[in-house]
């Protein structure tokens, strides 16, 4: 397989940091709730119906601002910067509304840099190679979701407490976002530079 270009590597090397921080926290919430709020079922529900709701919303507004923006490295870098500072603050939930807001903060971020991260990963390959690119990416990814899993569980295994779990998430999501920052924009055309040509 040849070589992939390094801006695809380190995003997806941002995607498997970025799910190793979001299992460290999301896999132990249900038990963490239930621990500390008698409608824990009602407030889980909420929480993952409000998360999706604004991930999805977000992701169709991050879609057309990438077509837009001249760079789109700032959004991608904006959403997960955002995700990781805001998942460790589960560790600090005393109400029960208060998960419902880092939870949708969390989904804002991931909203924010899923359509702009997918147009760079297109941008940064030929159209013959983009298939490999995104496989490459999602491999990453679901790397990433192993491996968090697989770390809460041994957290969990060796008595680290919920909290301490939150808080250690902050990690792995700098180190992600510190990725970013190693990664060129790839060439793309001006936007509106096609519609502006067309007499």
């Amino acid at each position: 397989m040849r070589r992939l270009p390094r801006a695809v590597v380190l995003l997806g090397v941002t995607s498997l940091l970025t799910d190793i921080s979001s299992e460290l926290v999301f896999t132990r919430v249900p038990a963490f709730l239930a621990a500390r709020f008698p409608g824990a079922p009602v407030v889980l529900g909420a929480m993952e119906g409000l998360a999706e709701g604004v991930a999805a919303g977000f992701k169709v507004a991050s879609g057309a601002w990438a077509d837009r923006a001249r760079k789109l490295k700032p959004l991608v870098v904006s959403g997960c910067a955002l995700a990781a500072l805001a998942r460790p603050c589960m560790a600090l939930v005393t109400r029960a509304w208060h998960p419902l807001v880092v939870r949708a903060v969390d989904r804002v971020g991931k909203g924010l840099r899923t359509s702009p991260r997918d147009t760079l990963l297109a941008a940064a390959v030929p159209a013959g190679r983009r298939g490999e690119a995104f496989g490459f990416h999602r491999a990453m990814d679901h790397a990433g979701a192993a491996v968090g899993a697989a770390a809460a569980a041994l957290l969990t295994a060796a008595g680290v407490e919920a909290q301490a779990a939150f808080l250690l998430s902050v990690v792995p999501g700098a180190l992600g976002v510190a990725a970013l920052a190693w990664a060129e924009e790839p060439e793309r055309p001006v936007p509106g530079a096609a519609a502006e040509a067309v007499p």
